[in-house]
């Protein structure tokens, strides 16, 4: 039996609407939908099983900026959701999982409060899942702005058997930039760790879903942003190719 790949429609939130942003750069952002929860709607009517959530306001404040729009989409559609940006702190998870997340993400925290994410794992089994944003072999913190010498390898190693659900990869130097996915890098992570990733950034077309699909077995799913937005993807074809 071939194994199928789980697609996540991206929805990202700044100032309450759903965009996209070009290399992570919240001064080129493009407005696709001005209410989020239509947005899900329409992912939910294709035939999406999940959404991504990113609050991007909130990843550079450190705590929910968007959280009405959030809400929003949770109570418009029956979706599985998973929410990053901001969720800094044991009360943000909480909220959210108890809200009708399925999972919160951890980007910024599990490189600046180890012990934080790891009780966060301990506490809520299989719905934490590592966020590793990373440019030119770096990870980056903060939205994207905060430097680190830590390596992508290095932070999944580090939580290698803290019960992290996933790890959603981000190649940051292509994201939003139609440029293709990262198979390669994404590939070399899901081969040295038990954990299952999710790539993300720079899918343009069905044949980065089918790359991703054939490269490592350990590569869970993908995360499917402005090429959804813009036409270039076909939601049906999509999640054929997926299968």
């Amino acid at each position: 039996m071939t194994r199928s790949l789980t697609l996540y429609p991206a929805i990202d939130l700044k100032g309450g609407e759903c965009v996209r942003l070009l290399h992570g750069r919240m001064e080129a952002s493009t407005v696709y939908n001005s209410d989020p929860a239509s947005q899900a709607a329409a992912f939910e009517a294709a035939g999406f099983n999940w959404v991504h959530i990113v609050d991007l306001d909130g990843a550079f404040a450190g705590a929910a900026v968007n959280g009405e729009a959030v809400d929003a989409i949770l109570k418009r559609v029956s979706l599985k959701a998973q929410l990053g940006g901001g969720v800094r702190n044991m009360a943000a998870v909480e909220r959210w999982l108890e809200a009708g997340m399925t999972r919160v993400i951890l980007g910024t925290a599990a490189v600046n409060d180890p012990d934080f994410v790891a009780e966060a794992c301990k506490r809520y089994p299989g719905r934490i899942v590592l966020g590793v944003d990373a440019r030119d072999g770096r990870v980056k913190t903060d939205g994207w702005d905060g430097d680190t010498e830590t390596s992508p390898a290095e932070l999944v190693k580090r939580y290698a058997d803290q019960g992290v659900a996933a790890v959603v990869y981000t190649d940051i130097s292509r994201d939003g930039a139609l440029a293709g996915v990262n198979v390669e890098a994404t590939a070399d992570l899901a081969d040295m760790s038990a954990i299952p990733v999710i790539a993300s950034g720079g899918v343009a077309s069905l044949e980065d879903v089918t790359a991703l699909k054939a490269a490592h077995a350990n590569i869970e799913g993908v995360i499917i942003g402005r090429a959804l937005y813009d036409g270039r993807i076909d939601p049906g074809e999509a999640l054929a190719a997926a299968r």
